[in-house]
């Protein structure tokens, strides 16, 4: 039995992103793109607001991509995770993980995810931050270590998938799942199908 495709691609699309979990949504919704991975420097820079960090990153890693292939459409990302002003970043070791998931038991943060949509031919660019409320359980230390040791938080921003066993730490969210997953699939498609990128299939 064919997999349901929901959309089809009209134009070429390339995803500036290794993310599995972007590769995976866009690939669930009958999309065809090819996959291009950007290099670019992710150091904050000073008096940079978090919004200001994610949308800058996404940007950057669009044009890397269409700077190589003006022809095409690159579609950038990048998500952060942030609690009292700190981004938290992929941890460093199971120790540090611990650290961030005991820092959040309880807590609310956001997760804000920038993409931008390039098109250097046509000089074409669009680029959305958006943003999600993320409420954890009270969880314990135990429950904690239980979940690092399964390897899932090592590379993840946060220390945690909310779509994979991490989604048992969460209560409850305000705003896009999707978006907390790493990409906002709402806005991404609007803005996909306003170009004529992909239309309904």
């Amino acid at each position: 039995m064919s997999q349901a495709i929901l959309f089809r691609t009209n134009q070429r699309l390339i995803l500036a992103s290794a993310s599995p979990r972007r590769k995976e949504m866009l690939h669930d919704l009958g999309l065809d793109f090819e996959v291009l991975p950007a290099e670019v420097d992710e150091t904050e820079q000073p008096g940079e607001s978090p919004e200001e960090f994610v949308q800058r990153l996404a940007i950057e890693k669009a044009m890397e991509i269409s700077n190589r292939h003006p022809e095409a459409w690159a579609l950038g990302a990048d998500t952060i995770v942030v609690y009292e002003g700190d981004i938290l970043g992929k941890p460093n070791d199971a120790k540090d993980a611990l650290a961030v998931l005991m820092r959040l038991s309880g807590q609310m943060h956001r997760v804000y995810t920038g993409f931008s949509l390039l098109r250097e031919h046509d000089n074409i660019s669009v680029s959305r931050v958006i943003g999600t409320e993320v409420f954890f359980t009270s969880f314990s230390k135990e429950t904690a270590n239980a979940y690092v040791a399964t390897g899932e938080p090592l590379d993840k921003a946060g220390a945690y998938g909310i779509q994979g066993r991490g989604g048992a730490l969460v209560e409850k969210i305000n705003g896009s799942y999707s978006n907390v997953v790493g990409l906002p699939l709402a806005e991404t498609i609007e803005a996909l199908l306003h170009y004529e990128i992909i239309q309904p299939f």
